[in-house]
């Protein structure tokens, strides 16, 4: 069973698992049940692409999730590996970066969110790290999209570019806090 530690993680694991048509979206009808002591979080709908319908059964730990956009706790994902973590940063600064830089300062506000959720994506490939390692091991790349994204540039998850990253990431979002000037 597919093991989450927040409900904002399970939302992207489904997002990263698209129907066999290739679209990710369903209108997702969500229970909660107690299943021998575990809390089970299911979600169900038909596919917006081909009518499929699609289930996800997601049993969620017992540690009280850190708020929105943080994906969970201290210890990494076991379902989202560190690649797919960083395409999601990657996937965030690619379609909000441009936008940041047309908008006005008292509108760039409006890009917060979106590059908050960005940076939680990083921070969590950071959690990948064994203690006292600059490299994250190639094993925890369990996903074909993680895989390939590590064979193409392994030393893109070295822990000086991840922490460089979420600096740079960091400061992105103070900048964003900062009352705009008045026009």
């Amino acid at each position: 069973m597919l093991i989450a530690r927040s409900a904002l993680e399970a939302h992207l694991y489904m997002d990263l698992h698209p129907c066999e048509c290739g679209v990710a979206d369903f209108a997702r009808q969500h229970s909660l049940q107690e299943r021998e002591g575990a809390l089970i979080s299911m979600y169900e709908g038909a596919c917006a692409g081909c009518g499929r319908q699609r289930q996800f059964v997601f049993e969620m730990v017992e540690e009280t999730p850190p708020p929105p956009p943080a994906f969970g706790g201290a210890t990494p994902s076991r379902i989202i590996d560190p690649g797919e973590f960083q395409t999601v940063a990657n996937s965030v600064s690619a379609r909000v970066g441009p936008l940041l830089l047309a908008a006005s300062p008292a509108e760039q506000g409006e890009h917060r969110a979106a590059m908050a959720y960005g940076l939680a994506a990083v921070e969590e490939v950071l959690k990948f790290f064994p203690a006292g390692e600059d490299r994250i091991p190639a094993a925890a790349f369990t996903s074909e999209r993680g895989r390939a994204l590590y064979e193409k540039d392994p030393e893109r998850f070295s822990r000086d570019l991840v922490e460089d990253e979420i600096a740079g990431k960091r400061r992105i979002l103070e900048s964003l806090d900062r009352p705009a000037p008045p026009q």
